[in-house]
């Protein structure tokens, strides 16, 4: 389990966040993204070397963060248990085949340079010296 989707599963939960720059924020987590950005409620926010600042809502950006000092109640047990349900070869392999040629953008496959020339570098199709096609 990606640490990411601990962290989603402890809204409700009063934690002491820290920061890259050294601020202290103590609050209640309202959500966790994916990409760790945390929203707060009930926050005290310590700057470093400053007093604290009472504040109703936070949001943290997730690369931002230092790390989480969670509480020492927090059941972690029952909480590190996997429960995503895990995608099952056979249905994967279904899929692929009802998905068709061409990746969903219904192109051709590949990423070949299609008609004449095009690349980068020398010989650019017969159009002088770099290749320069222009426009039109």
């Amino acid at each position: 389990m990606k640490l990411v989707r601990f962290l989603m599963k402890c809204a409700n939960e009063t934690v002491t966040i820290e920061l890259k720059n050294g601020t202290i924020v103590h609050g209640t987590i309202a959500s966790v993204s994916p990409q760790m950005n945390t929203a707060l409620r009930n926050v005290k926010m310590t700057p470093k070397g400053q007093d604290p600042i009472p504040l109703d809502t936070m949001n943290l950006r997730g690369s931002t963060i230092r790390y989480f000092i969670l509480p020492d109640s927090l059941p972690l047990d029952t909480l590190l248990v996997d429960d995503a349900p895990k995608p099952k070869n056979k249905a994967r392999k279904e899929s692929d085949r009802t998905g068709g040629a061409g990746g969903g953008r219904g192109g051709p496959r590949g990423r070949g340079r299609g008609g004449r020339g095009g690349g980068r570098g020398f010989g650019g199709g017969g159009r002088g010296r770099g290749g320069f096609r222009g426009r039109g």
